[in-house]
């Protein structure tokens, strides 16, 4: 990547210079099933934290820098995150006729606090619509290129433009029509529709990478491969198989990975939100 042509967002809060104290929670297998099978992108990570028995904090202070980190790793998140706004600030208004409000970029370590309970790093990126944050412990990157076999910078932008896509629906109103209808959904119906939805934000990432090589010409060859190769490896599917167990579609969340790949392909081909609407073919 290009990533830098892009500008560093300033929206950007950084806890890992210490992190809060928590005791250990509970967690039940029920429970650890379900966050694997929610690896790694969470539409709404309150439906698997409220299951669990939340750390308790031991301590109120935590320490907290804005603005853009100096470190390597926080500056390309700043970068990707600038470049995110200033394509959305140019496709909420174009398409939509909207404004773009900017979300707010956590970086932890271990486990933190969120208005949708306490993150941890075992979910991976998520966000949380009820304080418009996208919460990320970078050691996830590692995971991703190393365990997940999707390496390369682009890999981790498509990462946070999928969590940046999930702030886009919460702007227009998906996120709360969706956990509506879920709540009065049997738990299968209920799971088809999430993966609608983080289909939906794969495609949001597509439209994202779309407009910003337009804009800035930030990608090079092999990248939107690369973007491909992160949207499979985090495909339902294929994370129970890695995990040892069999498919069972039922439990999807997220989507299959051809589905996961299919849909981020979709906005990178057209760059338009009305070409990101799985919900109309279901």
């Amino acid at each position: 990547m290009r990533i830098g042509r892009s500008r560093k967002s300033e929206n950007i809060e950084d806890r890992r210079a210490a992190g809060p104290r928590v005791g250990k929670g509970k967690l039940g297998i029920g429970t650890l099933v379900l966050v694997l099978a929610a690896l790694y992108f969470g539409i709404d990570p309150s439906v698997v934290l409220q299951l669990a028995e939340a750390p308790q904090q031991q301590g109120a202070h935590q320490t907290v820098q804005t603005g853009a980190p100096s470190d390597p790793q926080g500056e390309f998140v700043a970068r990707v995150l600038g470049d995110t706004e200033d394509v959305w600030r140019s496709v909420m208004q174009s398409q939509t006729n909207g404004s773009y409000q900017d979300a707010t970029v956590v970086l932890y370590r271990g486990a933190t606090p969120t208005a949708c309970g306490t993150g941890q790093s075992a979910m991976g990126p998520f966000y949380c619509p009820a304080d418009a944050k996208i919460y990320v412990d970078l050691a996830f990157f590692d995971e991703l290129e190393h365990q997940l076999n999707a390496p390369g910078e682009f890999a981790r932008a498509y990462v946070l433009a999928h969590e940046v896509g999930h702030h886009v629906q919460n702007l227009l109103g998906t996120l709360d029509r969706v956990n509506r209808e879920r709540s009065r959904l049997p738990e299968v119906a209920a799971n088809r529709l999430s993966v609608l939805t983080e289909l939906q934000a794969d495609c949001y990432a597509g439209v994202w990478a779309h407009h910003a090589q337009a804009q800035r010409g930030i990608l090079e060859d092999g990248d939107i491969e690369r973007g491909l190769a992160a949207a499979s490896a985090v495909g339902d599917d294929t994370l129970q198989r890695r995990a040892g167990g069999r498919v069972v579609p039922d439990s999807f969340t997220h989507g299959s990975s051809q589905q996961r790949m299919q849909w981020f392909a979709q906005g990178w081909q057209t760059g338009r939100l009305a070409d990101c609407d799985p919900f109309a073919l279901s």
